[in-house]
């Protein structure tokens, strides 16, 4: 990991040792702010979006919505840490916040990257090769990783979970899991991890990794079904992973397994599953996904009862905005409004657009963000101006 991390820096090493920064040859993109509705009160302040940026481009960026006055800011990052090369990194994958702290999760950069909730400051960033995504538990970050580098491989290696000490932000375990692991969630003192097996293909994982957080050890798998994804744990003991299948004849699909016996006691044949967001008794459900057989691409929504565990809606917009959602990438629900954000990622190579519906499914506004806007994070305490 450090000597990866050193090639990155080699060529500012020479103009550091001088005092200078190397920054100085990258321009800085400021921010763009656009009043996009009017403005609300309430206890959510604001939220942040995390845009992917394309592989092996170095476009991640962090976009900013406050609620207090309407107004929607792309690429905060970049002036508010001038003196941090490379910006935000390779492939934003993940966001989380937890206490003073917000993490981004940079997959191909290969740390999470730690900044002050408040300012979007950089804090700290720490290693985790092919890191993927973030949860939290009394004290610790947990963080997926696929372990090996980012190829597709036949023989890549397991995959792992660090727990992370987010008063130290020091790697303290890791914890060997399955195949590519992807999304996790915590009920109880157990930690669940979706392995994808991915690299592998067609050769995919199967199965949930089930870890006991106490002795932070791997105490099962549980066979689900290939490629798993998202996973969201529910106040009913329930963990609800997808499938993105293998693409050809095995679909994509959602599972609900009871975490009291850890075995799967669900299935929905819903829709091809790109991401879904928990809001009280609902699971919100986006889809994009392509299909090798048919040549095409399926897209749609859904909402689903957890505690009935029924499916209640597949119309989610109302008004016929979604005919010009390309790509509905990341969905996200207001926890008090239930105002519902969908992410499109368009052409996967030009900035994405953000929509947000009413609960009657009209759209309310719009704005454009970064390069595939994905992951949007709700918080309690707003963005401090630039000084």
């Amino acid at each position: 990991m450090t000597s990866l991390l050193l090639r990155i820096a080699a060529p500012c090493l020479a103009v550091l040792i001088l005092g200078s920064a190397c920054r100085r040859e990258e321009p800085i993109v400021p921010s763009t702010s656009t009043g996009v509705t009017d403005a609300s009160a309430g206890p959510v302040r604001g939220f942040f979006l995390l845009n992917e940026g394309n592989m092996g481009s170095n476009k991640a960026s962090l976009d900013y919505f406050d609620y207090s006055t309407g107004v929607y800011t792309r690429n905060i990052y970049a002036e508010r840490n001038p003196g941090v090369v490379k910006e935000l990194g390779d492939v934003g994958n993940d966001l989380g916040i937890y206490g003073s702290k917000l993490y981004a999760v940079v997959n191909c950069s290969h740390f999470v990257e730690v900044m002050d909730r408040r300012t979007a400051r950089h804090i700290a960033q720490i290693s985790v090769p092919n890191c993927r995504y973030i949860v939290f538990d009394r004290g610790y970050a947990y963080v997926s990783s696929y372990a090996g580098p980012v190829r597709t491989d036949p023989n890549a290696r397991l995959g792992y979970v660090a727990k992370i000490d987010t008063a130290t932000l020091q790697v303290v375990d890791t914890c060997t899991v399955g195949y590519q692991p992807e999304e996790m969630a915590v009920a109880g003192d157990k930690l669940y991890v979706a392995n994808s097996g991915g690299y592998r293909v067609p050769d995919y994982d199967r199965t949930v990794s089930v870890i006991d957080l106490k002795r932070f050890e791997q105490t099962k798998q549980i066979d689900v079904e290939v490629n798993l994804h998202r996973m969201e744990a529910d106040r009913y003991g329930q963990i609800w992973v997808s499938s993105r299948g293998d693409y050809f004849g095995t679909p994509s699909r959602t599972f609900v397994i009871d975490s009291r016996t850890d075995e799967v006691i669900d299935r929905f044949d819903l829709l091809p599953c790109s991401d879904m967001t928990l809001c009280g008794d609902s699971l919100y459900v986006c889809s994009a996904e392509w299909d090798y057989t048919q040549q095409s691409s399926t897209t749609g929504y859904a909402i689903v009862d957890v505690a009935a565990r029924r499916v209640v809606s597949r119309r989610l917009i109302t008004d016929g905005t979604d005919t010009a959602i390309a790509v509905p990438y990341g969905i996200a629900v207001h926890p008090a409004t239930r105002e519902i954000l969908v992410t499109d990622a368009g052409d996967y190579v030009t900035p994405g657009t953000l929509y947000c519906f009413g609960t009657d499914g009209r759209l309310e506004w719009s704005a454009e963000t970064g390069d595939i806007p994905s992951r949007i994070l709700f918080t309690q305490t707003p963005l401090e101006p630039l000084e």
